[in-house]
């Protein structure tokens, strides 16, 4: 499979999952990017158009640790961001996987932040 199908059918993936997913101020969307180097992660609340949360291997407080897109580090993230989204209030969102499986550094992640006592 050349590249150009690959990168289409990724994003009719996201298109679709995007049809059925939709966050508020009380359920926001957890959109999760993963790169070739990094990890993103936000909460979205789409009916006003706003991020509420944002966390990523590249900010402040976890450049220092050199983290990158793999398990452990999505393990770390999903932690912190859980309990960042705890601290502002955030108990409950639905999980945007943005055109990926549920395996390896998204399931990761995604079993780090329920441990740390978000909802979805």
């Amino acid at each position: 499979m050349d590249l150009k199908k690959k990168i289409d059918l990724r994003q009719k993936r996201v298109w679709r999952i995007r049809k059925k997913v939709s966050g508020t101020s009380e359920c926001p969307r957890l959109c999760l990017h993963v790169s070739n180097k990094h990890i993103y992660v936000q909460a979205i609340d789409d009916f006003e158009g706003k991020t509420l949360l944002t966390t990523s291997t590249l900010s402040k407080d976890l450049r220092e640790q050199k983290l990158t897109a793999n398990k452990e580090s999505a393990d770390r993230i999903g932690k912190i961001f859980g309990e960042s989204a705890k601290k502002i209030g955030i108990e409950k969102v639905v999980f945007d996987r943005n055109g990926r499986r549920y395996h390896g550094v998204v399931k990761s992640f995604a079993d780090a932040s329920r441990s740390a006592g978000l909802k979805f």
